[in-house]
């Protein structure tokens, strides 16, 4: 019985009038892009799918994560008081699922409620679909049934499957399916392959460490190093690949993957390693670290706003994520500007007829 995961799906929008005074307060009055943010990381698991998944006895309501208790009310709240006018959905699946029938059904039912949210709050969201790494017929499925019908503005995706990392060319026939549409590819991570031995799946390899506080970011890493290793971005030009959190420990080893490049097996040219770098995205999701060796690392105009919100808490986002960026003293108020909004427009202009 295979277990499916994926993350993925929003849509976008006009703050309501009270919106944004926290952040339009920390940005000083300064045009910064803080009363109009544009949200990348905004995880979504719709009330439909989880009364579908008990309904099917796949989850435990009274064990489920606050994370997956999404609200559009309790969402718009949280918009509001961050400044963010459009949230892009990152749809949260996590079940067992029996069969690829029982997939595509649950997809269905996720993406329909993306749609309906995206309707009844014009301006607000805007969605990715999903894909499975694991179910590549599935995923080619949600492809045109998510980006190709229904207005997806991307797809998401988790960063392994069983310890096969993007990046494999296992995973060839999907990416290929994703070049021909130029598509944006937003990553997310979970648990690290193989876990604990005998123990139930997402416990932490190491007792009283979370996995999402430094295993999350290890798989974000560890997929983006093997897109560097498979050149994926070389043989798929048109893709346009996300990588959250930052993307993980990543620019903070840059220069190491870049002077042991000839390690990697096959090996790889540094200027590869460079070149990959500089052509990923990053959001902020996190919190972010101060962004100092971020901007090291790669372009300013591919950092984009991430809240990771319900994943992060209400506090967090508002307390500490969004008046860190706003404080950092990395960003001018033009890279914030870029980081809040406009990075995200360029990046996908659908976001600009919402």
């Amino acid at each position: 019985m295979p277990e499916y995961g994926a993350i993925g799906i929003t849509a976008g929008g006009t703050a309501r009038p009270d919106a944004a005074a926290p952040a339009a307060a920390l940005a000083g009055g300064e045009d910064d892009g803080s009363r109009a943010v544009i949200d990348v990381h905004h995880h979504f698991c719709p009330p439909a799918w989880r009364e579908w998944a008990e309904r099917r006895g796949l989850v435990n309501p009274k064990a489920m994560a606050l994370w997956a208790r999404w609200d559009a009310e309790t969402a718009l709240e949280l918009m509001d008081r961050a400044g963010i006018a459009t949230a892009v959905l990152k749809p949260m699946m996590y079940a067992r699922y029996e069969n690829s029938a029982q997939l595509r059904e649950a997809t269905t039912v996720t993406l329909r409620a993306a749609v309906e949210a995206v309707e009844a709050h014009p301006g607000r969201f805007v969605f990715h679909t999903p894909l499975f790494l694991e179910d590549p017929e599935v995923s080619s499925w949600a492809l045109r049934y998510g980006l190709d019908e229904l207005g997806a503005v991307g797809v998401n995706v988790t960063a392994n499957h069983a310890g096969v990392y993007l990046g494999d060319p296992s995973y060839d026939g999907i990416f290929a399916e994703l070049d021909e549409r130029s598509a944006v590819v937003d990553t997310h991570p979970h648990n690290l392959p193989g876990g604990v031995p005998g123990g139930p799946p997402g416990a932490p390899t190491v007792p009283g460490l979370p996995n999402f506080l430094c295993d999350f970011l290890l798989d974000t890493t560890r997929a983006a190093a093997n897109m560097i290793r498979n050149r994926t971005l070389d043989r798929f030009p048109n893709l346009s690949v996300i990588l959250p959190h930052g993307g993980g420990f990543l620019p903070h080893i840059a220069a190491r993957l870049e002077a042991f490049a000839h390690s990697f097996d096959p090996p790889v040219e540094p200027a590869a390693v460079r070149d990959h770098l500089h052509r990923f995205y990053y959001d902020t999701a996190g919190p972010l670290s101060p962004a100092g060796t971020l901007l090291a690392t790669v372009s300013p105009d591919r950092i984009l706003f991430g809240s990771d919100w319900p994943a992060c808490p209400a506090a967090v986002v508002t307390d500490v994520a969004v008046p860190a960026l706003a404080a950092d003293p990395a960003f001018t108020p033009a890279l914030r500007r870029a980081v809040n909004r406009e990075n995200a427009l360029r990046l996908m202009p659908a976001l600009a007829h919402v």
